[in-house]
């Protein structure tokens, strides 16, 4: 989309003089030879420069996308397979276990499945969503135009509000965990430099692999309540408890280090560090391996009663889990632009596949391990939080590694969401990705904003996740590809009343996703 229109009516397009000189230039040197010959190819600082492309899922990570230029693409299915992965892959398998607490043990296993299923389908629609248009060249559209193209403004402007609740919910739920990681992370430091030896106010297990239980002293997230026992200042220990607090205080400290950081005008900087998503996310494997082999597997089986430790297999709140999946297996809105640059584009269905595939194994592996060596007894299983890691203390060395992990991945990928969020959002109203510090502070300042409250007064990754992933879900993962096939089918007179039943009900269970989580 040329970003030097300024303004277009019904009758026609008014374009910049920069536009109409940048434009004649391209022509001059077009007509110096045949088309066929490309001795004489426009050279690059005659041609514009192209815009940053960047893919990302939500809570997985961002990265910059090199386009190929040459039209033919130049990444192999294996390194498809991997960039799909490692896209969709991030802080919401930290959630993974809560989610099947939540649903039942047996239950959680199945809908990891079926969603991971569903989602696949629904992802494979938007992949073939471009063919299906006809007499049109669709080879350098992504979804948002293919539901411009059969919605007109309302698909545009929906695909913006949905995008940006995607976006933003994100970026809210990276601000609560970048809170939570850096208040444990500078409680570890503070108490290993002071020589101070402190314990949780909160049940948990004895021993070297101690697993605690936060939420049994109060129905809000732990905050810094903790008892020192050995040398050290307590006067000292008492101040730093006052000043560096989980909600009160360490959200507002974030604010000094990542807002200059979302008012660069290019992140591609920070699109460097991409590969720490993947060591984060093998780690937290190689973590809860660790953990189980110490702790043991701890189950009992019960359909539908609860007991002093146990969950049945079966709850009422099993979409609390379908939320947060919605958002674990997102990657519809750049599904298209990862697959444009496989070698072999006819292997693109089987690339996505597979990659779904892996991506469902490793949450399973994550959750199913974190709920199954959960210590039940003497711990309940209802004591899993929403962020597996708070089971596991401050002062636990595995933990201390992985939130030192995460807490820098965020705050490399935090930007770049941020970057996106600007460029849709300023671009679709003001032409422009960066109309002026002034406008780019006051969006930012609004993001930022919404991620403290949430620090502050509701810092529940788990609630945050499955609102938003059910809200944008709806509109990318259920409605608009499914809406898209059934409209394409008819107007190739090919719509039938299986295809027809089978797609509404795709789209009812999206609207009942959404529903539910406000009820439960």
């Amino acid at each position: 989309e040329p970003t030097n229109i300024v303004s277009v009516n019904d009758d026609m397009q008014r374009v910049t003089d920069e536009a109409s000189a940048m434009n004649k230039r391209i022509h001059y040197y077009s007509r110096l030879t045949s088309p066929a010959d490309r001795a004489l190819i426009a050279p690059d600082h005659v041609l514009p420069a192209p815009d940053e492309i960047y893919v990302y899922s939500p809570l997985g990570t961002a990265f910059k996308v090199d386009s190929c230029t040459d039209g033919y693409g130049k990444n192999s299915s294996l390194v498809t397979i991997f960039m799909i992965w490692n896209t969709m892959m991030g802080t919401s398998i930290l959630s993974i276990p809560w989610g099947i607490k939540q649903a039942g043990f047996t239950s959680g296993i199945i809908l990891i499945l079926l969603m991971g299923i569903l989602t696949l389908y629904c992802c494979y629609r938007v992949v073939k969503s471009r063919q299906m248009i006809p007499l049109t060249d669709t080879s350098n559209w992504e979804f948002p135009d293919v539901c411009k193209y059969y919605f007109g403004s309302f698909g545009q402007w929906s695909s913006l509000l949905f995008s940006m609740v995607s976006l933003v919910g994100a970026m809210v739920v990276y601000w609560v965990l970048m809170s939570n990681f850096l208040f444990n992370t500078g409680k570890f430091i503070y108490n290993f430099v002071h020589d101070i030896n402190v314990t949780d106010i909160v049940p948990g297990t004895n021993g070297s692999n101690k697993v605690i239980c936060p939420s049994a002293t109060s129905d809000h997230p732990p905050q810094n309540r903790s008892v020192m026992f050995s040398s050290g200042n307590r006067t000292g220990f008492e101040l730093f408890e006052e000043w560096w607090d989980k909600s009160k205080t360490v959200p507002f400290y974030l604010i000094a280090v990542l807002l200059p950081l979302l008012n660069l005008k290019s992140p591609s900087f920070f699109a460097k560090f991409n590969v720490l998503g993947t060591v984060s996310v093998v780690y937290l494997v190689f973590l809860v391996t660790v953990k189980a082999a110490h702790l043991g597997i701890h189950l009992e089986f019960n359909w539908f009663t609860e007991n002093e430790f146990f969950v049945p297999e079966f709850r009422i709140l099993f979409p609390q889990l379908t939320g947060v999946l919605t958002l674990a297996f997102f990657i519809h809105n750049c599904v298209i632009t990862l697959l444009q640059n496989n070698r072999n584009p006819e292997n693109n269905v089987r690339d996505l596949s597979i990659a779904y595939f892996l991506v469902g194994l490793t949450y399973l592996y994550v959750g199913v391990i974190i709920f199954a060596s959960f210590p039940s007894p003497p711990l309940s299983k209802e004591c899993i939080e929403q962020n597996f890691l708070d089971n596991f203390p401050s002062d636990d060395i595995m933990s201390f590694v992985a939130r030192m992990f995460l807490l820098f991945q965020m705050m490399t990928v935090y930007p770049l969401l941020g970057y996106l969020a600007r460029v849709q959002l300023l671009r679709q109203f003001f032409g422009n990705a960066y109309p002026s510090l002034f406008h780019v502070l006051i969006l930012n300042l609004a993001i930022v904003g919404a991620g403290v409250a949430m620090a502050r007064f509701y810092p529940n990754i788990g609630g945050i996740i499955r609102y938003s992933g059910a809200t944008c879900g709806l509109a990318f993962v259920f409605m608009y590809p499914s809406v898209i096939y059934m409209i394409s089918l008819h107007r190739a007179g090919q719509l039938t009343w299986p295809t027809l039943i089978i797609h509404i009900f795709i789209i009812l269970l999206g609207l009942a996703n959404l529903i539910a989580q406000f009820l439960l």
